[in-house]
C-alpha cells in the first residue's frame, strides 16, 4: 500500500473479520485448556460417593486422573483401597484406560485396565496374591484354607462374563480343616493358553501333595465353570482323604478316579 493512500472499505472490513476470527479461536483455545486443566485436577470426591446409603468409598485422595478410594465397597463387598492413573489420551479411543491397583488385608493385586463401550472389561498384566478366606472370596467354604497367586497376561470380560483368560492361577497350601482336623490338600496350578474369544479352557495339574491330579476347567457364559478330572491318592495320603476319594467311584487300573464340580459365579 503507498504512502497515504486510503484503506478502503473492503479491506478494512477483511481485516476486521479475520480479527474477530482469531479472537474466538483464542477464546475457544482458552476455555479448553481452561476446563482440561479443571478436569485434571478435578477432586476425585466430587465424582465418587463417601456418604449416603451405598457409599463407594468410605475416603478419597487425589483428582480424578490420579486418587485413591480407600475402603472402596461395592455392593456391601469389601474390596479394600483401590488407587488409579488413568491415561486421558486414551479417552479419544472411546476407552477409560489406566493402571490400577487394589490391597485389601492380606491381599492385593495390580493391573493395566481398560473399559470400553458395551461393558467390556479388558485387564492386562493382572498380577496379584490373596489369602483363600470367605471374606476375599464370595461362597468360599470357611474350613477350606490356603493362598492364591495369579499372573494373567490378558483377561477380558463382555457383560460380566469372561471370554478370554490367558495366564497362571496358583494355589498353595491348601488345607481343609472340617471335622476338628487339618488335612493338607496340597498345592495346583491352572494354566490358559493364549485363544481366540469363547469359553476358555485351562489345564488343571498338582504341584505337590498327597493328590495326583489332572484335570481341564472350562469357564462357561452362564457365568460358570466345569471342572473335570481324576485322582489318585499318593503313597503316605491321611487315610481319612484316601476314604473320601472312595466315594468318587472305581478307580481305573492305574487307581485313577473321576471327578467333575459344575457351579456358577
Amino acid at each position: 500500500m503507498e504512502p497515504g493512500r486510503p484503506v478502503s472499505s473492503t479491506r478494512r472490513s477483511y481485516c476486521v473479520r479475520a480479527e474477530v476470527k482469531r479472537g474466538a479461536w483464542l477464546a475457544v483455545a482458552a476455555a479448553a485448556v481452561f476446563a482440561a486443566v479443571l478436569v485434571a485436577r478435578l477432586p476425585a470426591s466430587w465424582v465418587l460417593p463417601t456418604s449416603g446409603a451405598d457409599p463407594l468409598c468410605a475416603s478419597v485422595d487425589g483428582s480424578l486422573w490420579s486418587g485413591v478410594c480407600n475402603g472402596m465397597s461395592i455392593a456391601h463387598f469389601p474390596v479394600g483401597d483401590v488407587s488409579w492413573e488413568l491415561h486421558p489420551l486414551r479417552l479419544f479411543l472411546g476407552q477409560l484406560a489406566g493402571h490400577a491397583s487394589a490391597v485389601h488385608g492380606g491381599a492385593q493385586a495390580s493391573a493395566d485396565v481398560a473399559l470400553a463401550f458395551g461393558e467390556r472389561i479388558t485387564a492386562r498384566n493382572l498380577v496379584g496374591d490373596l489369602p483363600l478366606e470367605p471374606g476375599v472370596i464370595p461362597g468360599l467354604p470357611a474350613t477350606l484354607k490356603g493362598h492364591a497367586h495369579f499372573d494373567l497376561p490378558l483377561a477380558h470380560l463382555e457383560h460380566g462374563i469372561i471370554t478370554q483368560l490367558q495366564g497362571r492361577i496358583e494355589v498353595h497350601d491348601l488345607v481343609d480343616r472340617s471335622g476338628g482336623e487339618a488335612t493338607a490338600l496340597g498345592s495346583y496350578v491352572i494354566d490358559f493358553p493364549a485363544a481366540p474369544p469363547g469359553e476358555p479352557v485351562g489345564k488343571l495339574h498338582d504341584l505337590d501333595g498327597p493328590l495326583a491330579v489332572v484335570g481341564t476347567m472350562r469357564l462357561t457364559g452362564q457365568p460358570g465353570f466345569d471342572l473335570q478330572g481324576e485322582v489318585t491318592a499318593r503313597p503316605g495320603a491321611p487315610p481319612a482323604l484316601i476314604n473320601n476319594i472312595r466315594f468318587l467311584g472305581t478307580p481305573d487300573a492305574l487307581g485313577r478316579r473321576p471327578f467333575g464340580i459344575s457351579g456358577t459365579l
